[in-house]
Order: structure tokens, then C-alpha cells, then sequence
């Protein structure tokens, strides 16, 4: 049985000059979708974005028309509608600053576990790429089983990552740049229908609409917003993976990504992001684990043996700046810079050196570690 108000909440999103932003202003501002329907003129201009124009539009009667026949629709294949503020709406995804305030789902998988990873790379998989994203979902299924991989049903990376993750007995969840009344690729039809026990099919799409090049931005944006962390396993230089990599990173989302050879071009992409510390560098399950402290982390030796069995034949300088990295799991570059009074320009090249001796480790945020 369908909310009474899935009608005004779906034709809000039908309204031309009403997007997401402008969605959460209105229910902000009203409540319920349904008063956009109801209220004033006068009181409708009030709302940021909602001018005369939008108004008219507001009032066509086709929009709750069409609405309708997409709750029959829904009706009949068994979707689920997620508006934003419904207890089911992905809940990381909801933080968001430009979450779509309207989604379709179809499957029987909580978009709610623990711990959501999304996996995304390109349509041109190598052998190496397909054998490194089993294993690294294997792994991460023998430590969280209750995990969820997401990704965009595409071919390649994405087909992948669904397939390992039903290997692997973990729900799957694809991110749709269409409606749910087809499947694109066509090919991945039945695992699409496998994927619905153990996880679903998730779009903000209405049935009808086409799988257009400008919808797997934001396909993308989703696959970014709606889990703890992203995997890029291998990327061109450029490439949907990467983008969904970068908003990942605007959404302050971990980012992980799988090194290549310098000369492949399908590491390219995997490199820059880690070259740019926009990713963190993982080849395994037990990376991704320990970064995103997923498991306990064995504890820490003392720092004075650290310093004698691995420091003694360093540089007076740099044996200072292991020695306070050693006192804690991590810490800031300005840190480092105040506790030993070394300017920032010099302290960024000493730290340089050590990372590539392989002494410390350069984490997102100017956070450094030792190794």
C-alpha cells in the first residue's frame, strides 16, 4: 500500500524549474509535498526558486496525471518508492547536499547495512582488473558478511563487481542511469534478476526514460553518495569512474584505488588518483579494512624499539620526525611542523624522501603515519 501523498511527492520532482535543492527548500519550507499543490500563489513565492513560472507549472494538471500512471507502474512491478524522508532512503545518501529527493527501487536488500562499499572502474576489465576485484571482494566478505557492494551494471568493472559480490554471498545493489521498466546493457538482464534476492536495482529515473549520456553523471553521483567508501579498480585518464572518484572526494567519502603499471592505460586513471592524493593507495581486502578501520588493527609497537631497529641509520632530522610520528596512529602536517618548529616547505620534502624510503605513509588530508 502506497503513502497518500506518493502522488505530490513524485509530481514535485515532474515540475520544470524544480530540481533537488529547490525539492528540499519546498519541503523545508511546507512539509509535505502536497501543500506545493494546495497553497496560495502568494504564498508559493516566498520559497527561493519558485517564481510565476514555476508556479504555472505547479498548477498543469498533467503532472499529477503522470504521476499516477507512475504509481501504476510501480504498482504492478513491485517498486518501491523512497522519498527523502522516508525510514528506507539510503541514509548516507540523504546527506547529501544534492540527493535526489525521489527514488525507485526494486529488490529485497537493506540500503541501510553497516558497512556499503562502491566499486567502479572501466567497461574495458582486463584479466588483471577482474582477478583483483574477486579477491579484494572475497576478502572483504569474509570479514563483514553482511556487507553491500554497490555499483552501475555496466559493463566491465561494474559487471564485476556484482558478479563477485553474488560469489561471494554479499548483497549487490546497481545503480540505474534509466527507469526500472528496462535493463541496459540488455546483456546483464539475468544478472540483474540474480542480484534482486540478496540486494536490488536503485534509480531516480521514472520508467521511460532512456539510459541518455547525460543521466550517468547522475547515476554516478549516486554510486558516490550512498556508501562508507569507493573503489576505483582501474581507470583510464579519464573516464566515469574517475568522476564518480572525485565526487566521492567532494562528498568528503573515502576513495580507494588499485595501482597499475605506468605504461597501461587502464591504470592511468588509478595512478593520477593516487599521484594527486585524491585516493588511497590498497591491493587488498585487508587495506580497505584497516583504512577504514572496518577491522581492530593490532596494536602499535613502542616507539623507542621502532626507532632503534628501523631510525639508526637515518639522518638526525628525519629520525625526529619518525619518532613523533611513532607516538600516535596519525598525524597532521601542520602538527608535525609546530612540534618540531620546521617550516612547512622543508618538512613537506623531508616527509617526500621518507615516503618514498617507504618509512611513512601519506594519508588523505595531510595526515601522515609511519608505515
Amino acid at each position: 500500500m502506497f503513502d497518500q501523498n506518493l502522488p505530490y511527492q513524485i509530481g514535485m520532482t515532474l515540475i520544470k524549474g524544480i530540481g533537488n535543492i529547490t525539492a528540499k527548500q519546498i519541503i523545508e519550507y511546507l512539509g509535505e509535498p502536497e501543500q506545493l499543490f494546495k497553497e496560495k500563489a502568494r504564498t508559493l513565492e516566498r520559497i527561493p526558486g519558485i517564481t510565476p513560472r514555476v508556479i504555472a507549472e505547479i498548477r498543469n494538471p498533467n503532472v499529477l496525471k503522470q504521476a499516477a500512471r507512475e504509481i501504476d507502474f510501480m504498482r504492478k512491478n513491485n517498486i518501491k518508492p523512497l522519498f527523502l524522508t522516508d525510514p528506507d532512503y539510503p541514509s548516507r545518501l540523504r546527506e547529501c547536499l544534492d540527493s535526489p529527493v525521489m527514488m525507485y527501487y526494486l529488490g529485497k536488500g537493506n540500503l541501510n547495512v553497516a558497512k556499503i562499499i562502491s566499486i567502479v572502474g572501466t567497461r574495458n576489465a582486463t584479466a588483471y582488473g577482474r582477478e583483483i576485484t574477486e579477491r579484494i571482494v572475497q576478502g572483504l566478505a569474509e570479514a563483514i558478511p553482511d556487507m553491500l557492494v554497490v555499483s552501475g551494471l555496466a559493463y566491465g568493472t561494474d559487471y564485476n563487481a556484482h558478479q563477485a559480490a553474488l560469489k561471494a554471498q554479499l548483497g549487490t545493489v546497481g545503480i540505474l542511469a534509466h527507469g526500472l521498466d528496462r535493463i541496459y546493457p540488455y546483456q546483464h538482464l539475468k544478472l540483474a534478476q540474480e542480484m534482486l534476492d540478496r540486494g536490488g536495482l536503485l534509480t531516480d529515473f521514472m520508467s521511460g526514460t532512456n539510459p541518455d549520456r547525460q543521466n550517468f553523471v547522475k547515476r554516478n553521483r549516486i554510486i558516490a553518495g550512498i556508501s562508507d567508501c569507493t573503489l576505483v579498480v582501474e581507470s583510464a585518464e579519464k573516464g566515469g569512474a574517475l568522476i564518480t572518484a572525485h565526487i566521492a572526494d567532494s562528498y568528503n567519502k573515502d576513495v580507494f584505488a588499485i595501482p597499475g603499471k605506468a605504461v597501461d592505460i587502464y591504470s592511468q586513471g588509478c595512478n593520477r588518483l593516487i599521484k594527486d592524493r585524491k585516493a588511497v593507495l590498497v591491493e587488498s581486502a585487508d587495506d580497505i579494512l584497516q583504512e577504514m578501520r572496518w577491522i581492530k588493527l593490532p596494536p602499535r609497537k613502542a616507539p623507542e624499539p621502532v626507532q632503534q631497529s628501523l631510525f639508526a641509520e637515518l639522518p638526525p632530522d628525519s629520525q625526529q620526525i619518525l619518532t613523533l610520528l611513532a607516538k600516535s596512529e596519525t598525524t597532521h602536517l601542520n602538527v608535525l611542523s609546530v612540534e618540531l618548529n620546521i617550516p612547512i616547505n622543508k618538512l613537506s620534502a623531508k616527509l617526500f624522501e621518507l615516503e618514498m624510503d617507504g618509512f611513512v605513509q601519506c594519508l588523505p588530508g595531510g595526515m601522515y603515519r609511519v608505515k
